[in-house]
């Protein structure tokens, strides 16, 4: 997650999230997920 928001030039990933689901016995999915921002400066 991180390389791909560097690779969008973002500066920070916020609201991230992890889900897990068994899928079956042994075996489990995991999800992340977050939003990648640019961080804007007005001065």
């Amino acid at each position: 997650m991180i390389e791909e928001a560097q690779a969008m030039g973002a500066d920070a990933i916020v609201g991230v999230r992890f889900q897990t689901s068994m899928v079956m016995q042994g075996a489990a999915e995991m999800l992340c997920y977050g939003t990648a921002v640019k961080i804007e400066s007005s001065l």
